[in-house]
């Protein structure tokens, strides 16, 4: 009886979005029951064993705000939320970021319990320091995946043994050996490390010198994969790193030369030994509190100064309304050019 060819080994995606301001226009409909995310994208995240995004607002029906005479913006999302991110397929979110205590303890404790019940993991943040520097860590076919969310700002929301807050690193002044430590102990444990940090300053075209290196120590102490975002601006990638993914969904003003309208869902494929083959980006535009995949002159707008360095990257182009399996037309994008990175 002649043999059967062996299986391949299963192929395992990581879905990636950037920062997801639920509030505003966004929670206006979140709030009337509305969509906010499209069939095309959800098809799209439907194909990701993991999905894993930023949340930078609150998810909570306190009113009572951070007082800093300092902050100018203040993020909250209605409790309808955290279901429409359940909803999209998101597994797992970091709330390391400069929102997640937009509305102090009680809004930080409300959006931990209410992402929770929905099924959704949450880092980067917690009740105290431990909690807030501890790894999701979940098995999709058969590969074990832990997942830490870490931020380089704001100082004052770092979590402490007996205060909640958020996993913080000074990440300027190098990586601390704590968090070292932390990837190091997780890479033991875990087929693959996913490492989500905030990062940079706000509105940078290019990685800052200080992320770059960030990035390469956390490479070194062992992490498979380094997603990161602040900057509200999509970057080019590096070794195993995407430097920032970019918004994803927001209702900010849109600005004709700074597009945080302009965001993507990211696949990272990983080989069978579970080590990061290609990033297949899809740009996404979000408009009137939706979002969509872009096309047109938005699309190009996107992929101009998107630059691979040593992590393909790859644009599939499915047209509006076209099937998400279909990656027949791809277009290459510069692998091997690092001026985006300078």
């Amino acid at each position: 009886m002649e043999r059967r060819p062996p299986s391949p080994p299963l192929r395992t995606t990581i879905g990636l979005l950037g920062d997801m301001m639920l509030g505003g226009q966004v929670g206006e409909r979140l709030a009337a029951g509305q969509r906010v995310f499209s069939d095309d994208i959800a098809s799209l995240l439907a194909g990701a064993d993991l999905v894993v995004a930023n949340l930078e607002c609150c998810i909570t029906t306190s009113t009572q705000r951070w007082p800093s005479p300092s902050k100018r913006f203040y993020f909250r999302a209605p409790p309808a939320a955290a279901d429409a991110l359940a909803e999209l397929g998101v597994d797992c979110v970091t709330l390391a970021n400069n929102h997640s205590m937009d509305y102090g303890e009680v809004g930080l404790s409300e959006t931990i319990d209410r992402l929770t019940r929905v099924g959704i993991d949450v880092v980067g943040a917690g009740a105290d320091v431990m909690r807030a520097r501890a790894p999701s860590v979940v098995e999709v076919n058969g590969v074990r995946v832990g997942v830490m969310g870490v931020t380089d700002h704001p100082p004052e929301w770092a979590a402490t043994r007996t205060s909640p807050g958020v996993a913080f690193a000074r990440l300027s002044a190098g990586v601390p050996e704590w968090l070292q430590t932390r990837i190091e102990t997780l890479a033991q444990a875990c087929d693959v490390v996913l490492l989500s940090p905030h990062w940079g300053p706000n509105l940078a075209r290019t990685p800052a010198p200080y992320v770059r290196r960030a990035a390469q120590e956390f490479i070194d102490a062992g992490a498979t994969l380094v997603a990161g975002h602040s900057a509200h601006l999509c970057h080019g990638t590096a070794d195993r790193v995407i430097f920032d993914l970019g918004d994803f969904v927001n209702d900010y003003e849109p600005h004709p030369l700074v597009r945080m309208d302009l965001g993507a869902v990211w696949l990272v494929d990983l080989d069978p030994s579970g080590r990061p083959a290609r990033a297949r980006v899809f740009p996404t535009v979000c408009r009137a509190g939706q979002v969509t995949l872009a096309s047109g002159a938005d699309r190009a707008r996107f992929a101009e100064g998107l630059v691979a360095e040593t992590l393909e990257i790859e644009l599939p182009d499915i047209g509006r309304g076209g099937d998400p399996a279909d990656h027949a037309r791809i277009a290459q994008l510069n692998v091997g050019d690092r001026s985006a990175l300078r």
